[in-house]
């Protein structure tokens, strides 16, 4: 507690209090609680958080896929909202911590998930769910009350987290996101809860209620969580996979960017623009996310290419850029493995092809060169023309753009010039780039107390700049 603010310690406290006191009518003589029913689902409640945490292979079951929300909010809606406080009690205290103070974040989990209970179950009897549930024909009319129940569970969990965050800041909770108050957030927390999960939990929870009180009883109720678990999984799979798909991508492109100190954020801004282009051409979902993949590592050959001749201090030799634009080359051997890549590794190939046969690296022209790479290479160009590298200024937006046009039907196909004058006509350029707030990062956190010079990597000589720009409008050197 001694690492928190005092306003922070306060509003801790004052979780716990609250949940004290949701709680405590469940234990005044004549309350009428059913306490074998509470004790099962508050033992279902842990059962759910033990399996979610459950090492497989060296790593959590679940992995941050929650699974017991369903179960509280079936004891919000088969018990009393002192007792459904109590169902949620144990399951909070048990979520797992990432840091320090472990006995703090465990009590504050317990306590709003405790608080949260109560007020959701307060809001289910005052819009007669327990009537509505219970009556012979009434069961669709518990749907509403139901829904408001798990609305209002996930607005208080999301009050909490913002009270706390405002507490230990002292500033609004959209813009606290590090310091003392993360302490108390649980690890996988990195936003406020979404209300659509709980509206789904809220409905297996309902259907969880409903089959206890069938002729079946409890067992049939625990039926319900089968699917849910074996959806939990599937989605934590899928989680596990993206972000190891995004952590190979993300390593591919900072060696890149290491390498080539001038073009850093230009893989992400191409990736940007790209799937841009895309949106325009009505390409979406999984085709989109490839578009913009192909953007971004359209230029991971450049690690094959020797490093004096990307930091070259004057122009090329005509040997000097033949080995340079072997870069697809080398780029489309580097990720020929990579199986989730698919139509991107066509692209990383072909993105310097022009529509009128003089690219490279085979001289393919028209349709021939598959349509991800003439959306890459029309990306690559317009990025390379609006940033200032050390061969050239950067253009404005719209000179850039009229560079395109003028190209189009020779060098970049026309379409993709459309798209892209229409998607930046209406939507502006606003690059976001990441890449080079983390590499300045890692040379700050390298440099030490001597330090390096601003941007550049320590160890690195500094890069040399070429006297002159050549080669086709936009593409500079070798290409961007």
């Amino acid at each position: 507690m001694r690492v928190l603010p005092p306003a922070a310690r306060a509003c801790v406290l004052g979780a716990v209090l609250a949940a004290a006191a949701c709680a405590a009518p469940a234990f005044r003589p004549g309350s009428a609680v059913p306490w074998p029913a509470v004790g099962l689902l508050a033992v279902l409640c842990l059962g759910c958080e033990a399996v979610r945490v459950l090492p497989f292979r060296g790593r959590a079951l679940f992995e941050g896929a929650g699974s017991f929300p369903p179960v509280v909010l079936a004891a919000v809606f088969l018990l009393p909202p002192s007792a459904a406080a109590l169902v949620a009690l144990p399951a909070g205290l048990a979520q797992p911590t990432a840091g320090r103070p472990v006995a703090v974040r465990r009590v504050w989990h317990g306590a709003q998930q405790a608080v949260a209970a109560w007020a959701a179950g307060q809001a289910y009897g005052l819009l007669c769910g327990p009537k509505a549930l219970t009556g012979a024909s009434a069961f669709p009319y518990a749907l509403l009350p139901a829904a408001v129940a798990a609305a209002v569970f996930c607005l208080v969990l999301t009050a909490l987290d913002a009270a706390v965050l405002a507490a230990a800041e002292g500033r609004p909770a959209t813009t606290a996101r590090r310091g003392p108050a993360a302490l108390l957030r649980a690890p996988s927390a990195a936003s406020a809860p979404a209300l659509a999960p709980y509206c789904l939990h809220g409905l297996v929870g309902l259907m969880m209620a409903v089959m206890w009180h069938s002729p079946y009883g409890p067992p049939a109720a625990l039926l319900v969580l089968l699917p849910m678990c074996i959806s939990c999984w599937a989605l934590a799979q899928y989680q596990r996979e993206h972000a190891a798909h995004q952590a190979t991508i993300r390593a591919l492109v900072q060696a890149v960017d290491i390498k080539d100190r001038y073009t850093r954020g230009h893989s992400e801004r191409v990736g940007q623009a790209s799937a841009m282009i895309a949106r325009e051409l009505g390409m979406t979902g999984d085709r989109l996310e490839v578009v913009r993949i192909a953007g971004i590592l359209h230029d991971v050959g450049k690690l094959g290419v020797p490093t004096r001749l990307l930091r070259k201090n004057g122009p090329l030799t005509p040997e000097e850029r033949r080995v340079i634009e072997l870069h697809p080359e080398y780029g489309h051997e580097m990720v020929r493995g990579i199986g989730f890549l698919g139509e991107a590794r066509a692209a990383i190939l072909h993105h310097h092809e022009r529509v009128d046969g003089t690219g490279y690296p085979y001289g393919l022209s028209g349709q021939q060169i598959p349509v991800l790479a003439r959306v890459v290479a029309v990306a690559d160009s317009f990025d390379a023309m609006t940033s200032t590298r050390s061969y050239s200024r950067a253009r404005p937006v719209g000179t850039a753009l009229a560079e395109l046009e003028r190209c189009a039907g020779s060098q970049f196909d026309p379409a993709m010039v459309r798209a892209l004058t229409t998607a930046v006509g209406r939507h502006g350029w606003h690059p976001v780039v990441t890449s080079d707030e983390d590499l300045q990062a890692a040379a700050a956190a390298a440099a030490g107390p001597g330090g390096a010079e601003p941007g550049q990597l320590p160890g690195m000589p500094a890069q040399g700049r070429d006297a002159a720009r050549t080669g086709p409008p936009g593409q500079g050197r070798a290409g961007p």
